[in-house]
């Protein structure tokens, strides 16, 4: 099987290395590989190496189960903060090399339709809507894509994965989210980020 951009998909079915520094009093986190500077929410806490390596393998068996094949997994994981059980946020990169991976634009396509229709196969009675855009971050543009998933009891979870090119790394950002309040707080974070 292709490699998929992994991570965002199994936060979603579930709820590593560790780059960049956090600094408590303030809240920021900031990556220097990307020079990526990001205010985390309040009442953020980051989740261990070992939680997410879990939830990771979850997610891996969801797809897996779905597509009956092997996921090869190269993402880097840059940071993972929770607020409660259902609130993520989960910034990682992975590799991209055209000659191997393909065309960006062809491949983030195929990995959309991947997450939604994992969501389908694995969360039957679900309804789903998805949406794509481009969104602009610290003044570079980053591909969206949204899911949102309305469960039977009435609950809902909304999805949102951001990826972009830095040269031949993807770099990606991953909010999920049943409390509006929280989605709101990690998408206004996210958008007041900086890229230096």
């Amino acid at each position: 099987m292709k490699r998929l951009l992994i991570p965002f998909i199994i936060s979603i079915f579930s709820f590593s290395n560790h780059y960049g520094q956090q600094d408590p009093a303030k809240k920021e986190f900031y990556n220097e590989d990307f020079g990526w500077k990001i205010g985390i929410p309040a009442d953020f806490t980051s989740v261990p190496p070992k939680e997410w390596k879990k939830m990771q393998n979850k997610g891996l068996e969801a797809i897996e189960d779905t597509y009956e094949g092997e996921v090869i997994n190269q993402s880097h994981t840059i940071f993972v903060f929770k607020n409660g059980n259902f609130n993520y946020m989960e910034a990682n990169w992975q590799p991209f090399d055209a000659e191997i991976d393909g065309n960006y634009d062809e491949s983030w396509q195929s990995v959309n339709e991947i997450v939604y229709e994992t969501y389908q196969s694995q969360m039957p009675g679900v309804k789903l809507d998805s949406s794509s855009a481009t969104a602009s971050i610290g003044g570079l543009l980053f591909r969206e894509f949204e899911v949102g998933i309305s469960f039977p009891n009435g609950m809902r979870m909304t999805t949102k994965m951001f990826s972009r090119l830095f040269g031949e790394k993807e770099f990606s950002l991953n909010i999920v989210y049943m409390d509006d309040e929280q989605g709101k707080a990690m998408m206004e974070a996210w958008r007041k980020s900086v890229f230096e």
